[in-house]
């Protein structure tokens, strides 16, 4: 019992100096500290190898305790502190960035920062939250340099990731002699971009280790100098194929790498062959001769336009849209040339003949111009029924003529024929079961009539006949565009109805907005109306992260080209830029109205084709769509497709 009285009595004394102990024995205590507990104590109780706890302990310290346990606290936030540094340095001491090659250049490229990037971004923060402890002063200076170093990182890798991305896009530009021979200025540049990137690259692949790799001498500078050269760089490109998109308007459908890539192929117009269908929707090639003369134009069903003049693309020094140029404009001719040719010829070939030997556009196209001729005589005449004969004759003709070995062009040709043909019965039946004896009963006015006659536009300007497309008020020029060999769609109440106010919308200058559920042939519809009077239709998907800048870029081509754009769910663009849009396309609206040759558009003066037509569909009621504002609304005429 006495001596468990006795342990009791040990055991409250070293509860009652525990407190000391954890002082005394903790690990973060350094010389500052003790000498901080001789000050309070008035004792030199700095400890060395031979001192022993119980001599400390004897020197009854509890009568500072509260001082000490002060001292004690801040030896332990200050040692978490420095445990904090060294562990951060420890870890960068191992981290490596990773590298690997690019093409055959020899340089290789920063791959696969995204470690380095999270440990940088959290220790960042956890050294300037450091910085900002009470208990940090012992370590104040090493902090600090370890935190402008983190900081410091943070910056090369920023500036660094940026004129990576940049010298990837513009690298396979500029290794095109061709480019650099029409950008001198901006090839210059970046040749030295190039060196400096490639001397940092190749001192940075010798020790990939962060630390080492971020201590090379003026590395930051180097990439901020390089940034401010590729932000040069970049305008001066965009300020360049501007210019071609301004000499040559149907590049503004292409973004810049697809234009790029027609453009340095300066040397071998070949090689712009596989480009062109973005510039043209009916020329799959061109006809080239040994010489590489371009003799006429072949669709991707095998159809072959020969133009009436050969264009010589080496007369255009090395200038790619000048001679597209050329492609364009003969193209327009030879359609045209080839239409009056055909036409003349329709009268004195027997119809089963005359449908083999001439392009699918202008078989389509003089058809319609007789059938609209034919009816009207059949109508003043009132001879409707006999002509109703003749058309269902001409149609077993051409089924007789399918059932047999025919080409796979004129197979296409035939297939397109039909649908039209088979439209063009049914409307000849139904007007001779009204019994219809006017020529302009809207029964019939109401259909898509094709008329060759002399014309005050167009062309030909009143120098010679044009083809004329009419519907209801509605009289529009054809545009001869080449659209290749393509099918037609099949012609619904529902497509008339749409091709009616479609046409009406254009009469008045305004624009098209077919509106319905998915899959009710808004685009197909809107396209297909863009065939029958041979205009470019270009489709463009909206999607809520398009701005204005894109959109203003695809009108100024619109506008120059005189072609037809189809905005795919318009509605899903975000209002506030849609309020813009609004502008851009009154601008051009207004344009159209005042009967313009030239007009100002968003500060630059282009050139204005008052043939072309702006089409948006929409799906109402989805989600995620917007209501358009007011003042675009007004600028369409709306058409249900249900």
């Amino acid at each position: 019992l006495q001596s468990a009285s006795k342990l009791v009595e040990k055991m409250t004394v070293v509860k009652d100096q525990l407190p000391i102990i954890m002082v005394l024995c903790n690990k973060g205590m350094r010389d500052r500290h003790w000498e901080r507990l001789s000050a309070i104590t008035g004792y030199d109780i700095a400890p060395n190898a031979d001192t022993q706890l119980a001599q400390l302990l004897g020197m009854r310290l509890e009568k500072h305790m509260d001082k000490i346990e002060e001292v004690g606290a801040a030896a332990s936030k200050e040692y978490s502190l420095e445990k904090a540094l060294k562990d951060m340095q420890t870890a960068w001491a191992d981290m490596i960035f990773s590298f690997s090659p690019y093409r055959d250049t020899g340089v290789s490229i920063l791959s696969g920062v995204d470690e380095v990037q999270l440990l940088l971004d959290d220790h960042v923060v956890k050294a300037q939250t450091m910085k900002g402890s009470p208990f940090i002063k012992p370590f104040e200076a090493e902090i600090t340099t370890w935190e402008s170093k983190l900081v410091t990182m943070q910056d090369i890798l920023d500036e660094w990731l940026k004129v990576q991305a940049s010298w990837l896009y513009l690298e396979p530009i500029f290794s095109s002699e061709d480019i650099m021979a029409q950008m001198p200025a901006e090839g210059k540049k970046f040749v030295t971009v190039d060196t400096t990137w490639k001397s940092v690259m190749k001192s940075a692949v010798k020790d990939a280790h962060a630390l080492v790799v971020t201590d090379i001498p003026n590395m930051l500078t180097s990439f901020r100098t390089s940034n401010v050269l590729l932000e040069e760089i970049m305008k001066g490109l965009n300020k360049y194929l501007e210019v071609k998109r301004l000499f040559f308007p149907r590049f503004f459908f292409l973004s810049n790498d697809e234009l790029l890539e027609i453009l340095s192929e300066t040397k071998d117009p070949t090689r712009v062959q596989p480009h062109l269908k973005k510039c043209f929707e009916g020329i799959s090639k061109l006809d080239f001769d040994d010489q590489q003369v371009i003799h006429g134009m072949i669709s991707a069903e095998g159809e072959k336009v020969v133009y009436d003049e050969p264009i010589v693309p080496a007369d255009a020094n090395g200038m790619v849209e000048k001679w597209l140029d050329q492609v364009g404009k003969n193209m327009l001719t030879s359609v045209r040339k080839a239409t009056q040719r055909g036409l003349e010829a329709y009268p004195n070939t027997d119809r089963g003949e005359w449908v083999q030997a001439w392009p699918g556009q202008v078989v389509l196209s003089a058809c319609t111009v007789f059938w609209t001729q034919e009816v009207e005589s059949a109508i003043v005449n009132g001879t409707m029924q006999a002509f109703l004969d003749k058309s269902n004759k001409q149609i077993d003709a051409i089924v007789d003529l399918v059932r047999g070995k025919l080409p796979k062009s004129t197979r296409y040709t035939l297939g397109a024929l039909t649908v039209i043909d088979v439209h063009a019965r049914d409307v000849v039946e139904e007007l001779v079961r009204l019994k219809l004896t006017a020529i302009n009963d809207f029964n019939w006015i109401s259909q898509l009539r094709y008329y060759w006659e002399k014309t005050d536009v167009g062309m030909m300007k009143g120098a010679e006949e044009d083809m004329m497309v009419r519907m209801i008020t509605a009289s529009m020029l054809y545009g001869y565009e080449y659209l290749g060999n393509s099918g037609r769609l099949v012609i619904t109440p529902l497509t008339d109805r749409c091709y009616r106010t479609l046409m009406g919308a254009l009469q008045l200058d305004l624009g098209g907005a077919p509106e319905g559920p998915a899959g009710t042939g808004k685009t197909e519809t809107t396209k297909d109306l863009a065939k029958a009077v041979a205009k470019q239709c270009v489709v463009f998907n909206c999607s809520d992260g398009l701005d204005y800048k894109a959109m203003g870029k695809f009108f100024k081509g619109l506008a120059q080209a005189g072609a037809w754009s189809c905005f795919d769910e318009f509605n899903r663009i975000e209002l506030e830029v849609l309020s813009v849009i609004a502008q851009q396309v009154h601008s051009i609206t207004q344009a159209k109205m005042q009967n313009l040759t030239k007009f100002t558009f968003e500060g630059t003066e282009l050139s204005f084709d008052r043939s072309n037509a702006i089409f948006i569909t929409m799906n109402p009621g989805y989600a995620g769509r917007s209501e358009l504002p007011d003042n675009l609304k007004v600028l369409f005429r709306t058409v249900a497709m249900m």
